[in-house]
């Protein structure tokens, strides 16, 4: 997980920074993502903002490729049967993703949308096709405490 939590803070987006790595079974990554633009484009004509009032073209949703994305897109080798440490629960689509290249269990650090529908959507599809999911429970000091850690090191 500490490796997810590493990736997040490659994110440039200012409100929600997601780490996301794919291990085998001796815990050696196959690959890493995190939350970010569209490679090849100029990021400084991408909006981050996330106001909902604005049209889509102005949000970062409809430019941001979410850290399970990247990491499966930049997969060198097959994600059969690994695991997934990410540091927010996938969205239905990123779920849709891990299912599909055949992800034997998810473990994750936050779950803060849990009651949303698209929430229980990925839910419904891990549990169809039989991937388990988890969260990692750890001291909150801990985590702050390596926040803070890493921040002052990319900072």
């Amino acid at each position: 997980m500490l490796q997810a939590m590493m990736a997040s803070f490659k994110s440039k987006d200012p409100n929600t920074k997601v780490g996301c790595v794919f291990v085998d079974d001796n815990n050696h990554q196959l690959s890493m993502g995190y939350n970010g633009q569209i490679a090849g484009i100029d990021e400084s004509k991408i909006p981050w903002g996330n106001i909902k009032s604005v049209p889509l073209d102005q949000q970062k949703y409809a430019y941001v490729v979410h850290s399970e994305a990247n990491a499966i897109l930049h997969a060198k080798a097959s994600l059969i049967g690994s695991r997934c440490y990410v540091t927010l629960f996938p969205c239905h689509e990123c779920a849709k993703m891990i299912a599909t290249v055949q992800v034997k269990e998810v473990i994750f650090l936050s779950d803060k949308y849990n009651d949303t529908v698209e929430n229980q959507i990925a839910k419904r599809i891990f549990d169809m096709a039989n991937v388990n999911y988890r969260e990692l429970k750890l001291d909150l000091g801990v985590i702050k405490s390596l926040s803070d850690y890493f921040s002052s090191l990319i900072s």
